[in-house]
């Protein structure tokens, strides 16, 4: 059938342009190979985001699903990605399929399936979804009968009021703003942090499908204003949520821009020592080495995954970890679902402020002055052909410091005497290569980016 080559997962689910090849008619195709994979009686959420169409894309999804004889719990509003996994193991459903692309420009849509445990779709799972495609003509249905439209978010919000330190956090007066980005995260803070007395802001928190000609993703360029206002309005913490809010990172008073690397390190501390919560750490290949020296200290286990956070999703299925985090902002914690939560990470950035009794810059910089202040930087290469640099072709100094360690787990790391470090990890379905770099001051790390350019003919 035509338009099944054009789905194939990546990272992180499907996605592809509106009305390109995110169509209605590809999107039954999927919807009817989702169902396959399924088989009947069994129970499938489905949730949307604020993107353009989201809630008729859903509706789509819903109806075929539903002419297969599989039950359909249909969110009744926008939700964020963590809304979804967290209905499907409270709920104990079959599979959960979230429409949204993410923090992709406005063109975009997508369709991501989660698994009975809440946590991302492993390939074994999307592989066999996409050998189904197009196998059997699509079912579907002119109504919405046999849909449960349901208000997912009580639930949701419950558990995070629960979860958190509410009474501790109750009479603190800290200012923070949130920068939801005209994503569908947009007042779920607001929601847990009822009745309590932090001044709490919203910017970019209404419904706008074209995101103002931007993307909805929280990395520093995107966030002049929520810097800019944070420093003049002298507010305690920033939060910024990307578009269907399961990342997040943070601004700090004076303006200062958390990188999300560091927030997986406070996140960890705060659990360890003021929650007193067991287990180890999870980072990505190209994660940064403070979480190596603050896993050392808090004496606990530290795993590294390929890129992608369904890796991090199925070690804290299978393993005692307290959190796992990704470059790109997607944190996850103990006790909740094995999936990353913008929402609940900024709120746990608060509480460890509450607790500590700091504002969030102080801690940072406490953190920093003991484990170490490194420096990150990344570049995507747009390349006139696919190139995979080896390990036997790169050199055994890095600026005059000697190379000690390879990792080639995904891509291939070079990590010095130093604790620098230089990446190369090309895509899998383009000829960009992105180079990853870490160093102690930003001098150091933009040279080892010109250098890995230099190192593959750029």
């Amino acid at each position: 059938m035509q338009g099944s080559d054009e789905i194939k997962f990546g990272t992180d689910g499907w996605r592809g342009i509106i009305a390109d090849n995110y169509t209605f008619k590809n999107l039954r195709i999927l919807s009817q190979a989702v169902a396959d994979y399924l088989g009947p009686n069994k129970t499938v959420a489905v949730g949307f985001d604020t993107r353009f169409m989201s809630e008729r894309f859903a509706c789509i999804t819903a109806r075929v699903l539903c002419a297969n004889n599989i039950r359909v719990i249909l969110s009744d509003r926008p939700v964020p990605t963590p809304t979804v996994s967290f209905a499907v193991k409270s709920k104990k459903l079959d599979l959960g399929v979230m429409i949204t692309a993410s923090h992709n420009p406005a063109e975009y849509n997508g369709f991501k399936i989660k698994v009975p445990s809440g946590g991302a779709a492993g390939p074994e799972v999307t592989e066999k979804v996409e050998s189904l495609l197009a196998q059997t003509p699509v079912k579907d249905s002119a109504s919405d009968e046999g849909i449960a439209k349901v208000d997912l978010t009580r639930a949701y919000v419950k558990f995070i009021r629960n979860y958190i330190d509410f009474k501790k956090i109750k009479n603190k007066k800290f200012k923070v703003l949130v920068d939801v980005m005209y994503g569908s995260g947009n007042s779920f803070i607001a929601e847990v942090l009822k009745g309590s007395s932090i001044k709490l802001e919203f910017m970019r928190n209404g419904i706008n499908p074209s995101f103002v000609g931007g993307r909805p993703e929280p990395v520093e360029e995107n966030l002049k204003e929520l810097k800019t206002r944070v420093k003049k309005e002298k507010f305690d913490l920033g939060i910024a949520l990307d578009g269907d809010a399961d990342r997040i990172a943070a601004v700090a008073p004076g303006g200062e821009f958390i990188h999300p690397q560091k927030i997986l390190g406070l996140l960890a501390l705060h659990l360890n020592q003021d929650r007193g919560f067991s287990g180890g750490i999870v980072k990505t290949i190209c994660g940064t080495t403070m979480v190596d020296n603050i896993a050392k200290f808090l004496k606990v286990k530290l795993y590294e995954t390929p890129v992608g956070f369904k890796y991090i999703s199925n070690l804290m299925e299978k393993e005692d970890v307290v959190a796992g985090g990704e470059e790109a902002g997607g944190m996850g914690v103990k006790g909740y679902i094995p999936e990353r939560d913008g929402t609940m990470a900024g709120l746990l950035l608060l509480e460890m402020m509450v607790y500590r009794n700091k504002n969030i810059l102080k801690i940072l910089n406490e953190t920093e002055k003991e484990f170490g202040r490194y420096y990150y930087v990344r570049d995507d290469l747009h390349l006139s052909r696919r190139v995979e640099p080896k390990k036997e072709d790169m050199p055994s100094e890095l600026l005059g410091y000697k190379v000690v360690e390879v990792k080639d787990f995904d891509g291939l790391k070079l990590i010095c005497d130093d604790q620098s470090w230089l990446m190369f990890r090309a895509s899998g379905t383009e000829p960009i290569m992105r180079l990853y770099a870490e160093a102690k001051t930003p001098k150091q790390a933009g040279l080892l980016l010109e250098l890995g350019k230099s190192l593959i003919g750029q």
